[in-house]
């Protein structure tokens, strides 16, 4: 599969590219008018809808509702090709404008009746970007099983973006499955997902709420550590696995290194004492994925 290159292009030059080739490909017929009877126009702070996509940047209010929001149209246009769809979207006239092709590519495609036409106050009240995008789709968390392959484990990362960087990881190199214990941050924070990307729709994602997944879990545990345990240029691992991964700051919890087959170690300079923990996923990822 040939990899996305994000760098030296913009995020709307490349949206604009994809947009194209979908419709060079049929899939779409360009200059599709706007069905502005389908949106909802929104004044009011006070609307039910408005208050909602306030409360949903807050874990407890996610978990209550069962959604979660994203506000980058990459993420969402990549969703949806996939065949990830939203349940609303939220747009100002400002990016309709702007974006006119995005736009009639979502009605197109999305199922959802819902798209709610905002203005500018509107999309800043609710926010977590530091300059609103303009655009706003809501989602389910849909729960998936873990599927009978190597696990990916994550003990104590508690930085959002750390977590999102992860997450693109195992959907680069091949792993599908992804429990988080409940020391991490949330999967659905707005940074973790900025940084995941459509890899937050298309991983198997459990929370181990109640740490009860390792006690159960039969693969075997690999854990990590920047100063002990076979080199990973050596290390030949079984076909399917647990790899546990912790903190930068606090590393692996003693009680897993317990329960671990081995530990692996990467090599390197002695000029430095450890990498990030994103950095050490992508590597450890990328070799064991073989």
């Amino acid at each position: 599969m040939q990899s996305k290159i994000f760098c030296e292009k913009s995020e709307r030059n490349f949206s604009q590219e994809k947009i194209e080739r979908l419709f060079k490909g049929n899939v779409l017929k360009k200059f599709i008018p706007f069905n502005m009877p389908d949106f909802q126009i929104i004044t009011s702070l006070d609307n039910s809808q408005v208050k909602l996509l306030g409360k949903l940047s807050l874990k407890k209010y996610r978990q209550e509702f069962g959604q979660f929001m994203v506000e980058n149209f990459i993420i969402i246009f990549d969703a949806l090709v996939s065949g990830f769809d939203f349940e609303s979207v939220f747009v100002t006239q400002e990016f309709i404008d702007k974006h006119p092709d995005e736009i009639r590519f979502l009605q197109k495609q999305s199922r959802a009746n819902n798209f709610y036409l905002i203005d500018e106050k509107i999309n800043k009240s609710y926010s977590e970007l530091d300059t609103a995008s303009g655009i706003t789709a809501v989602y389910n968390i849909k729960a998936k099983e873990i599927s009978q392959s190597s696990v990916i484990y994550l003990n104590g990362i508690s930085d959002p973006g750390n977590l999102g960087t992860i997450m693109r990881n195992c959907l680069a190199f091949g792993f599908e499955n992804l429990v988080l214990d409940k020391t991490c941050t949330d999967v659905y924070n707005s940074k973790t997902i900025n940084a995941a990307k459509d890899s937050v729709f298309k991983l198997n994602i459990l929370e181990d709420k109640d740490d009860t997944w390792l006690v159960q879990n039969t693969l075997p545990i690999y854990t990590t550590s920047s100063h002990c345990g076979k080199n990973l240029s050596e290390f030949k691992p079984a076909p399917n696995f647990c790899l546990v991964l912790g903190s930068e700051s606090h590393g692996v919890e003693q009680g897993i290194f317990e329960r671990a087959a081995e530990t692996i170690k990467i090599e390197m300079s002695d000029q430095i004492e450890s990498l990030n923990v994103a950095s050490s996923a992508a590597i450890l990822l990328y070799e064991l994925g073989k």
